[in-house]
């Protein structure tokens, strides 16, 4: 990051609605659709939280997507020109000792790359 300015990115007050569906999709890939079901329902109304984008990262041991990826490439767009993101929606893997990103990786890897220490606002049950 040296030589760059850090990039703030701006945030949506509430998650976009297809944002939930997205999650109960990917959440269906890894828990029951009962289980799915009940994460999206306790994401919708859990209060909201923040994290660091570098402790997300840590927390969910993902990799970023590289710079090519196209949906990164457009989400570091809207950060670049002040367009506000969703926030992101977090699951709590208890017995694997992770935080599942049900939704808003993309996000996550375009706001990295902006800036490590900007504060992600997200809902995480």
């Amino acid at each position: 990051m040296s030589g760059r300015t850090k990039m703030q990115p701006s945030w949506h007050k509430h998650v976009e609605a297809d944002d939930f569906e997205a999650a109960e999709s990917y959440l269906q890939l890894i828990y029951t659709i009962k289980r799915s079901a009940k994460y999206v329902a306790a994401l919708r109304s859990a209060r909201p939280a923040r994290f660091k984008a570098k402790d997300i990262f840590r927390a969910s041991q993902l990799s970023r997507l590289g710079i090519s990826n196209l949906r990164v490439a457009r989400d570091r767009r809207k950060i670049k020109e002040g367009v506000p993101l969703s926030p992101m929606l977090l699951v709590r893997d208890e017995r694997n000792g992770i935080v599942v990103v049900a939704d808003g990786y993309h996000r996550l890897c375009a706001v990295y790359e902006s800036n490590e220490d900007a504060w992600i606002p997200c809902r995480i049950v």
